[in-house]
């Protein structure tokens, strides 16, 4: 995954303190509206990105939320869409796009989960797919 647009070795780092980012963001948050907790996660994610992995990751959780909306609660439709909206944002953020990435992780992730879509209700049968 550490190839894009150079292998500078600083890519776990990077995505950690995004997801770090993203967590303080939620930490001490009461809100149980699950997508507009989404909005919060892409919220923090964008604004703690590190480096071109973390902005990359920072919009994949922006396609997420953006399916998500104003959903109260997530199934496993939701989940489907929002995983296929990631990939799709996250490849729209980058100019040339880069195989062997954390993009060819998400396309593959949302291709594998829509195989699911009308077959299950069951987001962690997707899970243990997809993961």
């Amino acid at each position: 995954m550490n190839v894009f647009p150079v292998p500078d070795g600083d890519t776990g780092t990077n995505m950690f303190l995004t997801m770090q980012s993203a967590y303080n963001e939620i930490a001490e948050s009461l809100e149980l509206n699950a997508g507009r907790v989404a909005k919060q996660i892409a919220q923090g994610a964008l604004m703690g990105a590190r480096g071109n992995s973390g902005v990359i990751l920072s919009q994949l959780f922006r396609g997420f939320a953006r399916v998500m909306d104003d959903h109260q609660e997530m199934n496993a439709e939701i989940f489907i869409k929002a995983l296929g909206e990631s990939r799709n944002t996250a490849y729209k953020g980058v100019v040339r796009p880069v195989e062997g990435t954390i993009l060819t992780v998400s396309k593959d992730i949302a291709e594998e989960a829509g195989k699911f879509e009308g077959n299950t209700s069951d987001i962690l049968q997707i899970l243990e797919k997809v993961v």
